[in-house]
């Protein structure tokens, strides 16, 4: 049984190594020598901005971070405003208006079934 693409081949057919004995060394191929590191006495200059300030990433990104906070609080429109009061409420104001707003579907529903009511 064999592989029906391939050809046919034993692969004992030729001679075999016997222990201790190693292949033919490879001659060895040319490598490329590892560039040396280049050190620069300048701390260079950061990308983008080019305002000069000198401050570190980390307070640049923090200072970046509240500006975007302030400006997502404040409302932008009639849906913002909508937005900005719900997430002032809490729980328990959430809860008390569903419930007030199925007391009046039950009000509505008993109020309908008194008017149809023969």
């Amino acid at each position: 049984m064999g592989n029906c693409c391939g050809k046919q081949s034993d692969s004992f057919s030729t001679p075999g190594r016997t222990l201790g004995s190693t292949p033919a060394p490879q001659p060895k191929s040319s490598t490329v020598p590892v560039p040396k590191k280049i050190s620069s006495s300048s701390s260079g200059r950061a990308l983008g901005g080019g305002d000069g300030t000198g401050d570190d990433p980390r307070s640049a990104a923090a200072r970046a971070a509240e500006a975007r906070a302030a400006q997502s609080n404040s409302p932008k429109g009639k849906l913002g405003q909508k937005l900005q009061e719900e997430r002032k409420q809490t729980r328990t104001d959430t809860l008390e208006q569903i419930s007030a707003e199925e007391r009046r579907q039950r009000d509505m529903a008993s109020n309908a079934d008194a008017r149809n009511w023969n």
